[in-house]
């Protein structure tokens, strides 16, 4: 009987095992991860338990892997893959033989070397590191959030919902810059100052001091601040340093084709660490959603149940901060063009212009006038017909 061996417990691996069986696959499916928890979602990580309402956000029970025959090896990372013989082998000493890999280890965050070893300071990535951080945060506290990507915004928002006094961090010219570009990144930043947050861009972070406990952080500029919590999310970075020497082709992540395959026979790539074909180019995209999109895919390529010829997904993701969602339809890319429809001082509607054509929408507190645009990005609609029929 065939085994499936998926590398990775998060979200698109256990997504990958649901879409095997439903795909029709009976044969034997292990499911293996580094951390000793049942699957759990990250993105709730910096929302949620940050703010106290959830403890943990395991994504199924245990006797969802027992009905579904899903082996669950647990608690001990992968080391190496030896793709001519087919094994992988794992931190316990074990190995396992597969007839079909699946890579699905995500992302890891970046450090920031040279950094004194001082308590109070945190990276979220696990369960442990939310619980940890939360415990830290009190009212009237003082706390650093080193990076204004999605994890450092969310973070400032959760965390001032504990009466902590928070001050945002980013070298860029403004919050989400490298994602979303500086004319909505400085909406966001917008919105961040409305909520009392000192937002502080164009400066990076030079050190931290303290005697056992951070208390102070130095910037880039000379600046200090006072500080009692920090929390760092400067980026990730995927998980492949147990790949290097397996023959499998990397490049900022695994390198896929349109369906999940990578350059090694029988090895496939799926989630935040695959690098798939979009296009003419080939692209991580670290999106909730995309992991189920690329789950489906790859689970019918690999059983030959699926559709060659279904249509592309259009990549979709969003971020909750404070009492609004930030939502993005369609690949954006900060040096479209952008198009700014609707601004009333907090929620707004922007569409991102590409050689001429839709290419995506990012909306703050505006889910309706996001979602209705997916068909219009799917065709490749011209921006041009898109404003015109746009109400004023």
């Amino acid at each position: 009987m065939a085994r499936i061996v998926i590398v990775g417990a998060g979200l698109s691996g256990l997504r990958t095992a649901e879409e095997l069986r439903r795909a029709g696959f009976d044969g034997e499916i292990v499911l293996a991860g580094g951390e000793t928890h049942l699957p759990y979602d990250r993105p709730p990580l910096s929302k949620e338990v940050i703010r106290g309402d959830k403890d943990e956000t395991t994504l199924r029970p245990a006797e969802f892997f027992t009905e579904n025959k899903i082996d669950l090896k647990l608690g001990s990372p992968a080391l190496s893959v030896n793709t001519a013989a087919k094994t992988v082998a794992f931190a316990d000493g074990s190995e396992l033989p597969y007839d079909e890999l699946v890579i699905a280890t995500g992302l890891t965050p970046r450090r920031i070397s040279g950094l004194p070893d001082l308590s109070g300071v945190h990276v979220l990535r696990s369960i442990e590191e939310a619980l940890a951080l939360r415990a830290d945060l009190a009212p009237g506290k003082r706390a650093l959030i080193v990076g204004a990507g999605f994890i450092g915004c969310e973070l400032a928002s959760s965390m001032k919902s504990h009466g902590v006094e928070v001050t945002l961090l980013e070298p860029q010219p403004t919050p989400l810059a490298s994602v979303l570009g500086t004319t909505v990144g400085a909406l966001v930043e917008r919105l961040h100052r409305a909520e009392g947050i000192d937002v502080r861009v164009g400066v990076g972070l030079k050190t931290l001091s303290g005697d056992g406990a951070v208390d102070t952080a130095v910037l880039a500029d000379g600046s200090e601040i006072a500080v009692d919590v920090v929390a760092i999310g400067v980026g990730s970075l995927p998980v492949t340093d147990w790949l290097v020497d397996s023959g499998i082709e990397l490049d900022n992540g695994v390198l896929c084709d349109a369906v999940g395959r990578t350059s090694a026979d029988h090895v496939w790539a799926v989630g935040d660490v695959a690098a798939w074909t979009i296009g003419e180019r080939r692209k991580r995209v670290e999106h909730w959603s995309n992991a189920g999109d690329q789950a489906k895919v790859l689970a019918g390529a690999l059983t030959g149940t699926g559709d060659p010829n279904a249509a592309a997904q259009v990549p979709y993701f969003w971020s909750d901060q404070y009492d609004v969602k930030i939502q993005a339809l369609g690949t954006v890319a900060p040096t479209d063009q952008v198009h700014i429809i609707k601004d009333d001082g907090k929620k707004f509607v922007a569409y991102y212009e590409r050689d001429g054509v839709l290419a995506a929408v990012v909306g703050c507190g505006s889910a309706g006038a996001v979602m209705k645009m997916r068909m219009k990005i799917a065709a490749g609609t011209p921006i041009a017909d898109v404003l015109e029929s746009t109400p004023a």
